[in-house]
């Protein structure tokens, strides 16, 4: 098919803090170079989730004159940390006995949603061109160098057909493509596989966040008030030693947002993170908080937490990974907004010095890597390098311990590379599942629709949106495997890992079968994940589509 092409000096592919900080960099650096930002969802800030803890260090470096004047919520004034024994008691964890990489202060709690929505105004009073509602679709490559990316066709049926309103995707050249499309990136996916990216120390590893915002009865709330834990109620009631942590951050207007993090290595294929999520919200501490209020929105999103022992190789010919792409985040710190930054703007400076030199383009900027590793980000993620193995292979309490004596002896200038010990965690998470018939099946509560819900009323307050006539964008490799394989080994898991009830397998029939319910979808990529037959790939459906996140 014959397809319009426009070219740029520098095609981005993601509006997350990653992708927008490259993009005004790129102009601060070159005024006249030719930016282009794809978005897929419908605006910037619509696919945007995160809990949020700010660090504004990346933002004063990229904005000095005018980074007090983004939304950045309200600072941390008040900071706890707590361990639930069980589903009723608590325990608070003493200043001091908090790893220190844990305390925020000089932090804010914002949205992640309105803080993009305010750098892309930045970005586009530069001259950045910034395409929201587009999905990069495909790579194109020529001479086995990336030379931009397809956008998607809008206008398809079910079937692939082109329909009345059909629009054929374009080409967007640019000299260089910088991809910043967040966690599990569907083309970020394939830059790694089809270049050889992979760290060979461990593999990338991730975790399934969930976040819901509550208005409270005035003056309920305690703004600026920051509450961290882990517990109860994973690592209990055949579990098998599931990890995580929960979150609750007191924002302003009387708001708060509340969710749980439930690491993708677990064992038992009963599990549901989703319903372990709304248990949560029963805990009395929890409980207490949410009393009287209402839920006003919901999301979930995989996080990339495998830190620095995890990272791909970032530069390829023709482009760079960026940001969550990549997994840039600080899990130690829980925050991975500053660090995406940090890694847009390197990249930007990376690809504008190596264009002002006479670059024609489309070679390997392998002298990223140099940048990154004399910056402060690689500095922050190789110092918490062993966090996250210390937790999975040693438990909270154990590896708690781990990380705080390491934190506490090892943080300073004697040791400018953190700790002189190396822990890995080699296992993929989608090899972590044990045999359905091994495990015990977790008996969930049902919703009492005051603090604990349903999915389908839940993917409601996500504003999610699917023409239902569209391609479904969940590909399967075989259609066999769900029943033959997943459902008879693991009592098929997508039914429980997947937040939005996506995945369904109908028995009513003659033989069950798995049922796609794509228009559900809100873009979590869990399934791409999780799924331990490696058989789901999540793919970007028609721009615009999925959640609509007003300020999250």
């Amino acid at each position: 098919m014959e397809r319009e092409a426009m070219e740029f000096d520098v095609v981005i592919v993601g509006g997350g803090p990653a992708g927008l900080s490259a993009a005004i960099a790129l102009k601060q650096h070159n005024a006249d170079l030719s930016v282009c930002l794809l978005e897929k969802g419908a605006e910037i800030g619509a696919h945007l989730l995160s809990g949020a803890l700010f660090d504004p260090v990346a933002l004063k470096e990229l904005l000095p004159d005018s980074w007090q004047e983004a939304p950045l919520g309200i600072p941390v004034s008040d900071d706890q940390v707590y361990l639930l024994q069980n589903d009723s008691r608590a325990l608070q964890l003493p200043h001091w006995a908090v790893p220190p990489r844990m305390h925020n202060a000089g932090c804010h709690i914002l949205s992640l949603g309105n803080l993009c929505r305010w750098l892309a105004r930045q970005a586009e009073a530069l001259g950045v061109e910034i395409y929201p509602g587009f999905t990069a679709s495909e790579l194109i490559m020529e001479n086995g160098r990336v030379k931009g990316v397809l956008t998607g066709d809008l206008g398809l049926d079910r079937a692939g057909n082109p329909k009345a309103d059909h629009v054929p995707g374009m080409a967007l050249l640019g000299r260089y493509t910088l991809f910043a499309e967040g966690a599990r990136g569907h083309l970020g996916k394939q830059l790694v596989a089809q270049f050889g990216l992979e760290n060979s120390a461990q593999p990338q590893h991730y975790a399934i966040g969930f976040k819901e915002l509550w208005q409270l009865p005035s003056g309920q709330s305690h703004a600026g008030r920051v509450l961290h834990g882990s517990g109860w109620p994973l690592g209990k009631e055949g579990s098998n030693h599931s990890h995580g942590g929960f979150y609750l951050y007191h924002m302003e207007g009387d708001q708060v947002a509340v969710g749980l993090i439930v690491d993708l290595n677990y064992q038992n294929p009963w599990l549901s993170p989703f319903d372990e999520f709304q248990r949560l919200k029963h805990h009395p501490l929890i409980a207490e908080v949410l009393k009287g209020g209402e839920r006003i929105s919901y999301g979930a999103r995989a996080i990339t937490k495998g830190g620095w022992h995890s990272l791909p190789h970032m530069h390829f010919p023709g482009g760079l990974l960026i940001g969550c792409d990549a997994g840039t985040l600080d899990f130690s710190r829980i925050k991975g907004i500053h660090t995406a930054m940090k890694s847009g703007m390197l990249a930007a400076k990376t690809v504008a010095m190596s264009l002002k030199g006479g670059d024609e383009g489309g070679r390997d900027l392998a002298e990223f890597g140099d940048a990154l590793q004399q910056s402060w980000l690689a500095h922050e993620l190789k110092t918490a390098r062993n966090f996250g193995a210390a937790l999975h292979r040693y438990g909270p309490w154990l590896g708690g311990a781990f990380n705080w004596l390491e934190q506490r002896l090892f943080h300073s200038r004697l040791f400018r590379e953190g700790s002189p010990f190396t822990l890995l965690d080699r296992e993929p998470d989608y090899r972590q599942l044990r045999m359905a018939s091994r495990c015990e099946p977790i008996d969930y509560p049902k919703p009492d629709g005051k603090l604990s819900f349903d999915k389908l009323s839940s993917v409601y307050l996500a504003n999610t949106s699917h023409d239902e006539d569209q391609p479904c964008h969940l590909k399967l490799q075989d259609e066999q495997i769900p029943v033959e394989v997943n459902l008879a080994t693991w009592a098929e898991p997508a039914q429980r890992y997947c937040p939005a009830g996506v995945f369904e397998i109908i028995e009513a029939e003659r033989e069950p079968r798995l049922q796609i319910n794509a228009a559900n979808c809100i873009h979590c990529k869990t399934c791409d994940i999780k799924d331990p037959s490696q058989n789901i790939t999540w793919t970007p459906p028609q721009g615009g589509s999925g959640p609509n996140y007003p300020n999250m």
